[in-house]
């Protein structure tokens, strides 16, 4: 081989047996220089031999190879070679076609046309580099096919290229001034292109045109043979064995080969070897794992099989000698060298030995290592410092960490010590490669430029570039810098060039140029310190392409370090160096709890981890050390946001902060505390914490706003304050709707500070975020955006919606908010702290404070929260708690009722935890509720237009009336089936009252007529106390007039078993108490409140015996001073007064209680046929007997002092009086008269009156105007109502009072109530026969204030067919309410609804009561119902009352009371309007019902008329008006509604009929299918969304047409066509993967005990219907989810139930599979597999190809009956971090299922004691975490 490296012209090169002939170059600058190594590898000789054939035969070249500088230098060495001038471009995703070709530029207000690269070349014969084609948009390069095919061109303005000889051919026949006219240009004939690019399938990329690659001779440059490049490798480390250099080199090789490459392995940045040499040449005693770890940070960017299989290459070569840990290292000194300038001597200890080299350093002083007063160095980041000063030494370098590690600050840090400028260039998603290098701008006369990005004067002043964020950025992009960082030059836009310092001194001294000479040429030095630093956050393993970003390129450009986080030791010192007031133990409770969550390998950990950075904590720890007394937990939730988390993240954080002991303990005064917020003396305070108030220049810009204050807003506010003054820049996040707005500009009002407002959105650029480009006289000029100018002046930016704008645009606020400084577009930039020109200082008051949505569904923002949040301090805005929303409410809303208020705010509410729980979509907020009180706040508005404004939201309107159960009485809509909103009784006439004879209280002197009745007293024996247990349970209290109005007000359930039996219902003031008696428990609730206590009490009771002995049970509340209590008493055995539980027994059985006085505290006992009175005080604990000479039937008490006695066979009634305070002395006192009963028609003394038995009797009388109005007379007399089977009500006049004749006035029944049979109908349950006994109650209560008796009866004691007109069906009712008014003197009947279950033991449930109900009167006037089935209902019966609550409800619905809304316009014009039709007048005026003819008819259409529809105005005749009810007016016609019922029925078995499905199997499955509709529903409207939002439209650059881009204006300026953008879909990145589906298996258990213990809760059918909602979840969403579904059970772990190849695809199939479950657990072994199964389909999902793997296994907890340990089963779950896995154990046996939550893993178990909960638990999973990243 013979080199000739003359360079005369007319030299010849020669290569092997190949010439070339040199020519002299016209730009001799342009040659390259300083390419050709001394030493040339044969290999390289090769390929440069090739190249110099190519270029003799005039062909192009195209080199083509693996990453890295090897190719460009081969180029560069063949053009210094033949000494050929050389245009260089790196093509990027961003290049077009005018950088190819012509770019305009303006000069002094014209444009001309510059050339650009390939023009230039052509023209004067010099070789167009063309480095990665692969980069470039597909279509951008065939601009170049015909200059390489026939070197023919056409150019934009007008000139045509020409191949040379066909000029020449043409200069023969025409002159060169002809041609030049016809603008013809000839192309040299030493014009070449070498093109450089990487093989497209196997690196990321475009693939090449076929034409284009055509056009190219292609060669294969792989890397250098292993033998040449080990003698390069030895000359680089003399110092190193040669042993381990080919070790390491071997390792290099095995990288690189096929087989790494199959395994997914990068390539090995073989390159990157020679400077690693130099570092070990000069540090020997470095480990080669710690240096390969540098070169190709595997820990990083591989997931464990691939770290696995580097690691067993590294132990093949012997590399693994890092397993001992890595020497220890620090950096001891740092000084000038003397030698050598623009580099310093630095001084290492590695290993206990002191190495010093020299380093490149920066042109301002150094600093000495440790002598930083914010820079707390610890042992960590001094090793890491030490390690970086070495790889200093070679090459630059890119730190790796996560966000908030401290990556900012050691860079700082290290730029420090070696005296360096740091020019921060903060790199975002978009960002194209102009603006890294170039950007255009207009010089003042107009003409167009181009300005140098701070990298490159990074470049020429020697500074350090650190690149913020190369994650982020496209590699495209990134591209462009590669020339830069490997071999130091640089070609820019507008042409100038940057060489490598020594290259430009040599060009220098050959050409003997001045400086000045070549800058004139536009070429100028890199600075020899100029270095680049990276930051980077760890690339994510094994997801999707865009975060995987470091790649075999990116592998060549930098050495790598990752900042580890700090040991838990560092931390704290780090910590209490920065924040040295701290208290100790807080600090560290927060630094275990951080580093617990560090070390847990679970997704949901990791990423509550991320949100507790360093930076996090010494934010937290800032704030703590000056409010000391505020709480870790409430600091903690903050910072992650909690309130917003996922229902399984919040979940793991709790269980972690319990776990590392750290409680929020509630503050006592929380709820109570005021929030005083006030300025005085030019100070503001809220709550405990005060500023100074602001003085500002602009008081405009200072916000007011309407702002009621409320204790929640105000601790948010008091919260903000507190960051504020520690100098944090807040961030709000809420839900829509909640007040951030308000609560910010309140804030600031209070402050006093002017705010500059900000509102991103969808389109919000960088550019648009800071400046705003205009033209004005053909010059370019920058307004300043809210955010520069807040900057200037020291306003506050409120920047509102920024989860609306991409995050890549967000991120630019992070150098703002961190170092403060920032570049602008027009060249200026914002910087902390003067010093340096065309600046903008940022003023010491700028703040910024953030607005955004809560991440996550339904708000389809971006997350803010998760790239930013750790910059600012966060604060959850929530909606206010009920009392401080009621308050502000009532701001709002004066007038309006505070009944309305309350229900609303009870409704929203619910509706928020509803959203919450995920149960509807759409969060519901204080805003919604604003505005309809403002509404109601009109007069004559209604609520019931909340329901139509706010439920009309899209997908929420179906959902929203199967969920809304009326729970808060703000009705919904009124428009129901039967379309009369009012569905109260009709009332029916009374008998007329009659006087039916008269009651004497006989007083004579007869001694048998006045008896004495002697008393004794005795104390009782008290056995106790118990203790007893009492359970809370939630109410599920509905309001009954949601949809209409009707007596019934509400409704809810006691929560009994169904074998129980209600034995009595009673009430006091406004509580309700249930008695029940199998077993024996007493339920207490409040009328309005919303939980049930249920007190168990058969430990008290004796047990029944084999079931002889029935139980009945009495309740009596007692009064003041015991209050809350109450007796109970069982007419066998025992009295309790519970809460102090104590017992007494009466002897012998069979007694009865009068409790009327029981609010008096004392109660009365007799015995059927007994003659003894037994009187218990309560509050002395006496019993005083009362002896009696007759034998008792029953007892009523009239008054206090005043009973009414029975004799048990002649019914003959005795009146007793005692005196009203029974003292044991006076005993002997009480007297018993008897009285005579004498019927009216004969006068007094005749006996012949039939004696009735009261069924109950008043204890109080009637008020007068009742009385008066009952009896239609003016009266007034102590009285008494009384009620017997025979009459509706008597009113006995005088009674018990006056002792002259009481008259009695009677409502008498048509049939005593006696002789009508009890039939044993359809309408009672079960019951055979007729009732054996007499029923114990007689379900009869009088409301005296209401004027009312009201009785429950059996239907068949009703007299259904007056009630109901012929036509109708009665209704299956428990029992019907009698109500008899004596004031209107009518009688109507309520049916009560059945229950829904009833016990088995009927015959016991008949002696309780004939009718299925029991009754009592309410306090609040009305009865309370309870039926047999535990159902409670409260009733209004008072007509009064109802008239008030229907106006009352008719003001909430707003049906304007049925008047049609009427338009009226007013004419002025005097001409009458043309009418439908008056109508004949008749002339009989006959009435005239409907007809369409007559006027003045009524209920007809089109004429002239009263209540009809369609007449055009109302016209009187003076008839009964028939009204056309105003529902009819709206219906919609009987045929129109049965076609359509009869197409869905056609549809619906023509489908059954499509898929083979009977109907019995249709409604099967239906029965599953309904029960989880709404999950299945939710689901797919998450997943949906999702898809919505993957495909989102981005922004595509560079259009013809479009909107104009801002980046682009000046290229408009001149002309250019493709200065547009446009949305539109963005093409998958070249190169990167398909999106995989992600793959789910749902693990059912099927096993025996699943379908024994389905009787018991239901399991089985609740597993079968979370089986269905997951087949019907995701039908459709195949290409996104695969599924399967495995069943386990003692048979094994791995029934196939659904195969992910074939999924049910319509119901039928669906059914199949629910059957194969039933059937199994029917019909399968016992035994348990659980952990198999589980173990199993972990490991074998973990090895299928997919983006993300779930296992959610569903088991009934008893896996300690078969031995198996929790911790083996929370040892499976987390098996494998690839595999999400998650349990949902089954409603169990005892608490098995909790123990067992305990043990496993937080996030990953549920329990789900209510097997209703599986579904929806099936529903959190899908939404926490598969969409979470979907």
């Amino acid at each position: 081989m013979f080199w000739s490296l003359s360079s005369f012209a007319g030299d010849t090169v020669t290569i092997g047996e190949i010439s070339y002939k040199l020519k002299a170059p016209q730009n001799p600058e342009l040659v390259p220089v300083k390419h050709i190594s001394d030493s040339l590898p044969q290999t390289v000789a090769q390929h440069l031999r090739w190249i110099m054939q190519k270029d003799l035969l005039g062909q192009d070249v195209f080199l083509i190879g693996p990453p890295g500088p090897l190719r460009r230098s081969i180029a560069m060495q063949y053009l210094e070679l033949t000494k050929r001038e050389v245009e260089y471009v790196a093509l990027s995703r961003d290049t077009t076609e005018t950088d190819l070709k012509q770019r305009r530029e303006i000069r002094s207000g014209t444009a001309f046309y510059i050339d650009q690269c390939a023009v230039r070349a052509a023209t004067q014969g010099r070789v167009l580099v063309l480095e990665g084609l692969e980069k470039a948009e597909r279509n951008v390069l065939p601009v170049l096919n015909n200059l390489l095919e026939n070197r023919e061109m056409q150019l934009e303005d007008g000139r045509f290229l020409m191949s040379a000889e066909r000029y020449d051919k043409l200069l023969q026949e025409h002159t060169k001034e002809e041609l030049d006219s016809w603008k013809i240009v000839r192309v040299s004939e030493d014009f070449r292109v070498i093109a450089l690019g990487l093989p497209v399938p196997k690196y990321k990329g475009n693939p090449l045109d076929p034409p284009l690659r055509s056009r190219f001779q292609a060669r294969d440059i792989y890397y250098l043979p292993f033998k040449d490049q080990l003698e390069l490798l030895y000359t680089a480390g003399p110092n190193i064995g040669a042993e381990r250099v080919s070790q390491l080199l071997s390792l290099a090789t095995t990288l690189c080969s096929q087989e790494s490459s199959n395994l997914g392995l990068p390539d090995f940045p073989v390159d990157n070897l020679l400077p690693a040499l130099h570092i070990l040449n000069a540090f020997p005693m470095l480990s080669s794992q710690q240096l390969v770890q540098r070169l190709y940070p595997y820990h990083s960017i591989l997931g464990k099989d691939g770290r696995n299989a580097v690691e067993g290459v590294l132990s093949r070569f012997e590399l693994l000698d890092g397993r001992r840990q890595p020497a220890p290292s620090a950096i001891l000194n740092v000084s000038l060298a003397k030698d050598l300038e623009g580099h310093a001597d630095i001084t290492l200890r590695v290993a206990d030995k002191d190495v010093t080299c020299q380093v490149p350093a920066g042109t301002k002083d150094l600093r000495p290592p440790n002598s930083s007063p914010t820079f707390i160095n610890t042992a960590s980041h001094s090793q890491l410092m030490a390690e970086m000063m070495q790889s200093h030494m070679a090459k630059d370098i890119c730190l790796i960490g996560a966000k908030g590690c401290g990556k900012s600050v050691i860079a700082k840090e290290f730029a420090e010590m070696l005296g360096y400028g740091i020019e921060p260039v903060m790199l975002y998603q978009d960002m194209t490669a102009r603006d890294l290098l170039q950007q255009r701008y207009t010089l003042p006369n107009g003409d167009t430029a181009w300005r140098p990005s701070p990298l490159v004067t990074a470049a020429i002043e020697g500074k350090l570039l650190l690149l913020d964020g190369i994650h982020r950025v496209n590699l495209g992009t990134l591209a462009v810098l590669s020339r830069l960082l490997h071999d130091r030059e640089l070609d820019l836009y507008d042409g100038t060039r940057l060489m490598r310092w020594d290259r430009y001194q040599t060009l220098k001294e050959d050409l003997q140029f001045s400086d000045k000479q070549l800058q004139e040429r536009s070429i100028f030095p890199i600075h020899p310190s100029f270095r680049v630093l990276a930051l980077a956050e760890p690339p994510v393993v094994g997801t999707s392409t865009s975060q995987q970003w470091l790649g075999p390129e990116l592998l060549t450009m930098f050495l790598y370090h990752t900042v580890t986080p700090l040991a838990k030791a560092e931390e704290m010192g780090l910590i209490q160096g920065l924040c040295p007031n701290i208290p100790p133990e807080a600090s560290e409770q927060l630094l275990r709890l951080t580093h617990s969550l560090r070390n847990m390998n679970d997704p949901t950990a990791q990423s509550l981890a991320s949100s507790l950075s360093t930076r996090q904590l010494l934010r937290i720890c800032r704030r703590l050390s000056q409010h000391p007394d505020e709480s870790i937990a409430h600091a903690v939730n903050k910072a992650c946001l909690s309130r917003f988390l996922p229902s399984l993240a919040r979940a793991s954080l709790e269980k972690n902060l319990a776990n590392c002991s750290i409680e929020d303990k509630p503050d006592p005064a929380e709820h109570t505390r005021e929030y005083p917020c006030m300025v005085k003396d030019g100070v503001l305070t809220i709550g405990n914490v005060s500023a100074p108030v602001y003085n500002p220049s602009e008081k405009m810009k200072v916000p007011d706003v309407l702002f009621y204050d409320n204790p929640q807003h105000m601790k948010v506010m008091e919260d903000m304050l507190k960051d504020f003054l520690l100098g944090e820049h807040l961030l709000l996040v809420g839900n829509q709707g909640v007040g951030k707005n308000k609560i910010v500009d309140r804030f600031l009002h209070l402050l006093n500070r002017p705010r500059e407002y900000l509102q991103l959105h969808r389109d919000t650029t960088v550019q648009t975020l800071t400046l705003q480009p205009s033209v004005r006289d053909g010059i370019i000029t920058y307004e300043d955006s809210p955010l520069v100018k807040a900057v200037k002046h020291g306003h506050i930016l409120v920047i509102d919606e920024a989860d609306k704008a991409p995050t890549n645009v967000t991120c630019i606020l992070k150098t703002l908010v961190e170092s403060g400084e920032m570049i602008l577009a027009d060249g200026r930039r914002i910087i902390s702290a003067k010093g340096r020109p065309n600046a903008i200082v940022m003023h010491p008051d700028f703040r910024m404070l953030v607005l955004a949505n809560r991440p996550g569904f339904p708000f389809l923002g971006n997350d803010f929260f998760g790239a930013l949040g750790d910059i600012f301090s966060c604060h959850a805005v929530d909606n206010p708690k009920p009392e401080a929303e009621l308050e502000m409410l009532k701001q709002y809303g004066p007038d309006v009722p505070d009944a309305t208020l309350q229900k609303l705010v009870a409704a929203f509410g619910e509706l928020r935890s509803m959203a919450d729980q995920g149960t509807i979509t759409y969060p519901y907020s204080t805003r919604e509720v604003v505005n309809i009180v403002k509404h109601l706040q009109v007069p004559r508005h209604t609520a019931c237009f909340f329901y139509r404004c706010f439920m009309t939201s899209g997908s929420v309107s179906d959902e929203f009336p199967s969920i809304i159960k009326p729970t808060y009485g703000v009705p919904a809509s009124v428009q129901t089936e039967e379309n009369t909103p009012l569905k109260t009784q009709e009332w029916l006439p009374l008998p007329e009252v009659k006087m039916t004879g008269y009651w004497t209280v006989n007083q004579g002197g007869n001694a048998r007529r006045k008896l004495l009745c002697p008393t004794e007293t005795h104390p009782i024996d008290i056995k106790g106390p118990v203790f007893l247990r009492v359970q809370g349970y939630p109410c599920g209290r509905q309001e009954s007039r949601a949809l209409n109005f009707s007596e019934e007000k509400a409704h809810w359930q006691i929560p009994m078993n169904e074998v129980n039996i209600i034995c009595d219902v009673t009430t006091k003031d406004d509580v309700l108490y249930v008695a029940t008696c199998n077993p024996v428990s007493l339920y207490s609730m409040k009328e309005r409140g919303d939980t049930i206590n249920c007190m168990e009490l058969y430990d008290v009771f004796p047990r029944t015996i084999s079931g002889v002995w029935q139980p009945f049970v009495t309740v009596a509340p007692l009064g003041n001073p015991l209050d809350g209590q109450v007796v109970l008493h069982e007419e066998q055995v025992v009295i309790i007064t519970l809460n102090v539980c104590v017992g007494f027994c009466l002897q012998g059985g069979g007694h009865k209680m009068c409790r009327d006085f029981s609010h008096k505290n004392w109660l009365l006992f007799y015995k059927e046929d007994g003659n003894q009175l037994e009187v218990l005080d309560v509050l002395e604990g006496r019993v005083h007997s009362i002896s009696l000479p007759i034998n008792l039937k029953s007892v009523f008490l009239v008054a206090e002092d005043r009973w009414l006695l029975l004799e048990n066979n002649t019914n003959k009634k005795f009146l007793l009086t005692k005196p009203m305070h029974m003292a044991a002395e006076d005993s002997g006192v009480c007297q018993l008269h008897s009285i005579s009963e004498d019927s009216a028609s004969s006068g007094h003394g005749a006996s012949s009156a039939e004696v009735s038995t009261p069924q109950m009797l008043s204890c109080e009388q009637l008020p007068n105007e009742n009385l008066s109005a009952a009896l239609n007379q003016k009266i007034v007399s102590p009285n008494r109502v009384l009620a017997d089977t025979g009459c509706y009500a008597r009113v006995v006049v005088g009674f018990p009072d006056l002792m002259s004749p009481n008259e009695v006035y009677s409502f008498n029944r048509p049939v005593d109530l006696s002789e009508v049979k009890s039939e044993s109908g359809a309408h009672t349950f079960f019951r055979v026969g007729l009732r054996a006994t007499i029923a114990k109650r007689d379900n009869c209560v009088s409301l005296l204030s209401a004027n009312q008796v009201v009785r429950a009866l059996p239907p068949s004691k009703v007299p259904l067919k007056t009630v109901y007109p012929k036509d109708v069906t009665p209704p299956m009712t428990a029992a019907y309410l009698e109500v008899t008014d004596l004031n209107s003197k009518k009688l109507k009947y309520i049916p009560v609804p059945r229950s829904m279950t009833v016990s088995p033991y009927t015959s016991w449930l008949s002696k309780v009561s004939e009718s299925d109900v029991l009754i009592a009167a309410l306090g609040s006037g009305g009865v309370v119902t309870v039926d047999m089935g535990g159902y409670v209902r409260l009733w209004e019966t008072g007509m009064d009352t109802l008239q008030r609550s229907l106006m009352e409800w008719r003001n909430m619905i707003g049906g304007e009371g049925g008047k049609p809304v009427q338009i009226t316009i007013q004419r002025s014009s005097g001409l009458d309007v043309t009418s439908p039709k008056h109508g004949k007048i008749d002339p009989l005026n006959a009435p005239h019902i409907g007809g369409n003819q007559w006027a003045g008819g009524t209920g007809g259409r089109d004429t002239a008329g009263l209540g009809g529809k369609g007449g055009p105005y109302r016209l009187d005749a003076g008839h009964k008006v028939f009204q056309v009810s105003q529902v009819e007016k709206d219906a919609v016609p009987e045929e129109v509604r049965r076609a359509a019922r009869e197409m869905a029925e056609k549809a619906f078995k023509e489908r059954l009929k499509e898929i083979d499905m009977s109907e019995y199997d249709a409604a099967t499955y239906e029965r599953f299918s309904n029960a989880v509709r709404r999950q299945v529903q939710s689901l797919r409207i998450i997943l949906d969304n999702l898809q919505a939002k993957g495909k989102e439209r981005q922004w595509l650059k560079n259009q013809a047409l479009g909107e104009l881009d801002d980046a682009k204006i000046i290229d408009g300026l001149t002309g250019e066509k493709t200065i547009y953008k446009r949305r539109g879909e963005q093409d998958p990145e070249p190169g990167s993967p398909q999106q995989k589906p992600k793959r789910l298996r749902v693990l059912a258990d099927v096993s025996g005990s699943m379908y024994r213990f389905n009787g018991v809760d239901g399991r089985l059918e609740r597993s079968m219907e979370a089986v269905c909602m997951v087949m019907e979840a995701l039908e459709s969403y195949e290409h996104k989810f695969k599924y399967d579904i495995v069943g386990h059970s003692g048979d094994g772990y791995d029934i196939e139930l659904v195969s992910a190849n074939k999924v049910p695809k319509n119901n039928k199939q669906r059914l199949k599979v629910l059957r194969t479950m039933h059937a199994h657990s029917q019909f399968c072994m016992s035994g348990d597999y659980t952990l198999e199964g589980t173990a199993f389909s972990i490991k074998e999902l973990a090895q299928e190809e997919a983006d993300e793997h779930f296992v959610v296994v569903l088991s009934d907890a008893n896996l300690e009956r078969y031995g198996i340990r929790p911790e083996r089963f929370a040892q499976v779950l987390t098996s494998d971090p690839q595999v999400n896995a998650f349990a949902i154990f089954i409603g169990s046996l005892g608490d098995q299922a909790d123990r067992l939550q305990k043990t496993l893993p937080a996030g990953r178990s549920f329990v789900a004691m209510d097997t209703k909960q599986i579904p929806q638990i099936l529903q959190q999973i899908f939404t926490s975490t598969m969409l979470s990243s979907a």
